[in-house]
């Protein structure tokens, strides 16, 4: 009997609320042989098939992309950001260097954290830039591109994020009123429809709204 072909998996972003949820799902799943997570600060955790790589986003080593598979869950706030240039800077140039290096190296998927109502053409910057990004990794050319937009993310983050702290107050109290696709959405739901739609095997590009992803 023939073993399967190893596979590795590379996670941008894994000390946010997403990114820690799917780093641990990868782990725990032993689909693949090697999860790295390319990051400015250590994990608080180890594990035998976790590698984690001290990366410069600023002058980054593309050698150090290599991977299978990659899942971007990078993303920040203008405020902790400092300005819109430097919001932008995290939440789409870096994205976008990483998913054109890995590509280079040899990936074959790229999943991406994105958000709903996400439009380049939008008149909000938010939903401007994560809408820029969607449509420049759809012209690199992925055999596998899938973006993910979930609503506003529930869960305990390391840092405290008041507006969205509130906001989640909001969602929660008015679940039974609010259409499905703007529901609040459990970070870990969002990890699990990740990994669970990387594994389908998809060709070509995807999108899922928040209401599919409630379904994980």
């Amino acid at each position: 009997m023939t073993s399967s072909p190893s596979k590795v998996a590379l996670v941008l972003g894994a000390t946010g609320l997403v990114g820690d949820q799917l780093t641990h799902r990868l782990i725990d799943a032993t689909v693949y042989d090697k999860v790295k997570v390319l990051t400015r600060r250590p994990l608080s955790w180890q594990h035998p098939r976790l590698q984690e790589i001290s990366f410069d986003f600023e002058h980054p080593n593309g050698l150090l992309t290599q991977a299978d598979d990659i899942f971007c869950c990078l993303g920040t706030t203008i405020k902790k950001a400092g300005s819109k240039e430097a919001f932008r800077k995290v939440d789409y140039q870096y994205p976008l260097d990483i998913a054109r290096m890995g590509l280079d190296q040899g990936a074959r998927q790229f999943s991406l954290v994105s958000s709903m109502g996400a439009d380049s053409g939008s008149s909000f910057f938010y939903n401007r830039v994560k809408g820029d990004l969607e449509r420049d990794l759809s012209a690199l050319g992925y055999p596998s591109l899938l973006i993910f937009r979930p609503s506003l993310l529930l869960g305990n983050r390391a840092e405290f994020r008041l507006g969205e702290r509130i906001g989640a107050g909001v969602m929660r109290l008015l679940a039974p009123l609010i259409p499905a696709r703007y529901k609040g959405i459990e970070a870990t739901q969002v990890a699990n429809a990740m990994f669970s739609i990387a594994q389908k095997g998809l060709a070509g590009k995807h999108i899922f709204e928040s209401d599919a992803l409630q379904r994980y």
